[in-house]
């Protein structure tokens, strides 16, 4: 997939209104200040660049200059950034792939961490304070709801494989299925010494 300059364009200005509206997160963006951030996603032909300064984030796909950081990844992998307890154990799997500044990603998945993300107070300005909040609430309901049905749905297949269709084993079985492969190694071990010793006689 090829980003166009409306795609690149609509990412800054969210991340722009995102990250830049709130004063609260002056402190975490003044360490991005003068910093670039390169992230190349598996699924996409170009990197982002993202080049911080005081005021905003500009978000390049062309840019001659060396960024300071340099991550690798996936685009189911980059929602994970918002959570920056994730990013070392993201690094160690091999999920993320960073190269130059590791500071870098970390104030940058900070910075993403901080940042409340709620629709009200972008939908706001246009309907009114009321009619936000009330759309607002009623779409985190319904994403409840969602994931609600979705974990249910989970944990009932997870029960017919293992209980009703008996396609995968329990825990239990998987114990002590275990226990038995070790107990049948220690005993052609023990064979193996009693051969090699009537070997000798």
């Amino acid at each position: 997939m090829t980003l166009t300059p409306l795609l690149t364009a609509g990412l800054e200005t969210a991340l722009n209104q995102i990250l830049y509206r709130d004063r609260g997160l002056k402190a975490a963006r003044q360490r991005l200040n003068g910093r670039s951030l390169a992230i190349e996603l598996a699924e996409l032909k170009q990197p982002l660049i993202f080049i911080f300064s005081d005021q905003q984030v500009d978000v390049l796909v062309d840019w001659c200059d060396t960024p300071d950081c340099k991550v690798k990844t996936r685009l189911a992998t980059l929602r994970k950034l918002r959570d920056r307890q994730q990013l070392t154990s993201l690094i160690r799997s091999g999920e993320l792939e960073v190269e130059g500044d590791l500071q870098v990603v970390q104030q940058f998945s900070a910075l993403i961490d901080l940042a409340e993300l709620d629709p009200a107070e972008y939908l706001a300005p246009w309907i009114g304070d009321i009619a936000a909040q009330g759309i607002s609430q009623a779409a985190r309901r319904g994403l409840q709801l969602v994931r609600g049905n979705l974990d249910r749905k989970q944990s009932y297949l997870g029960q017919a494989l293992t209980e009703e269709w008996r396609l995968a084993p329990g825990g239990l079985e998987l114990a002590w299925f275990a226990e038995e492969v070790d107990a049948a190694a220690r005993e052609l071990a023990a064979l193996e010494t009693r051969l090699k010793q009537l070997e000798g006689k």
